[in-house]
């Protein structure tokens, strides 16, 4: 595997734990309600420009809320030139591990590359998101700690007491050797594209499935580090689509999100289920493949979706 070129990506997840009053309600996939709270928390927070668009504003590549929310990139990009935004330098997951009760709450932040400099912003902001209530229901949240979780899933207290301690720092993702075979869980709707129509669960391939995922940790590997991904792109997006996959057991997951920018539904249905591949197939992409449990894949990946995690299994059934 030492001769894998792998994108060099410094991660950092941060839990937050929250205490509310009653049960908790809020959608099945909440990360959409709290992006959302985030959002309009960190810009009222920073904002020193009110009532113009980011893209318009002087500040847009110095305030933190343009940087993180809206992420232009730099005039002097030479990717994505024709598009308004890079990939967010963060996403909220949703871990399998928490405890949570009645009245517990808790989600992941997961930072990517130079995003860490904007962790204090973000403590702040989901605080006051949570004081000010999340979702239809405007749930209030307290803040109570934050937690640093390491690759290995050591906790490290960040936050308490209103006290924010010096941050860790930032490290790359350790790669475990590749198993003979791996079951890949989807847990929060995987939304993938290809000319512009969904990919069905019987249209599901590997080729598109880690084209996107490679597509995705390119540029965050390129706007967010100083150490943008070099390889052979086409190549191995080509070696990709040679990949059969054992077993699939996939479904469409239907759901819809309420968007105040655009004051409508959007329709946010994708993938939920699992995958098993065998790993004499995947050398020259698992590195990719462990690294997208931090950094998700498809469409609405900064609000949670397209999560998921890698099981080693004996063989595939």
């Amino acid at each position: 595997m030492s001769d894998v070129l792998q994108p060099l990506i410094a991660i950092k997840t941060y839990r937050f734990y929250f205490k509310t009053k009653g049960a908790v309600r809020l959608p099945i996939f909440a990360g959409s309600a709290w992006r959302g709270a985030l959002g309009h928390a960190l810009k009222k927070t920073v904002c020193v420009v009110r009532n113009q668009p980011c893209q318009q504003c002087l500040l847009k590549n110095a305030c933190a809320y343009s940087i993180v929310f809206e992420t232009p990139p730099p005039s002097n990009a030479e990717k994505m030139r024709k598009y308004n935004a890079a990939p967010h330098p963060f996403v909220i997951h949703f871990p399998l591990s928490a405890n949570s009760s009645e009245t517990d709450y808790q989600f992941d932040v997961i930072l990517f590359g130079n995003g860490q400099r904007y962790l204090p912003y973000l403590v702040h902001a989901l605080k006051t998101a949570g004081q000010h209530g999340i979702g239809g229901h405007r749930q209030v949240f307290k803040l109570v700690k934050v937690d640093d979780i390491n690759q290995h899933g050591k906790a490290q207290v960040l936050y308490e007491q209103e006290q924010l301690n010096p941050q860790l720092p930032a490290e790359a993702i350790e790669c475990p050797p590749l198993p003979q075979y791996i079951k890949l869980h989807f847990h929060t709707p995987l939304r993938l594209s290809q000319a512009n129509k969904n990919i069905s669960a019987a249209d599901f391939n590997f080729g598109v499935f880690f084209n996107t995922l490679l597509r995705r940790q390119s540029m965050i590997s390129y706007f967010h580090t100083e150490s943008p991904l070099e390889i052979d792109f086409a190549a191995l997006t080509t070696q990709a689509r040679a990949v059969q996959l054992s077993k699939t057991q996939l479904h469409w997951f239907d759901w819809t999100r309420y968007s105040s920018r655009q004051e409508t539904e959007i329709s946010m249905g994708g993938l939920v289920g699992t995958v098993e591949l065998a790993g004499h197939d995947l050398a020259e992409f698992w590195p990719y493949l462990w690294l997208g449990q931090w950094t998700h894949v498809g469409k609405g990946t900064s609000m949670g979706m397209g999560a998921y995690t890698i099981e080693s299994i004996a063989a595939c059934s």
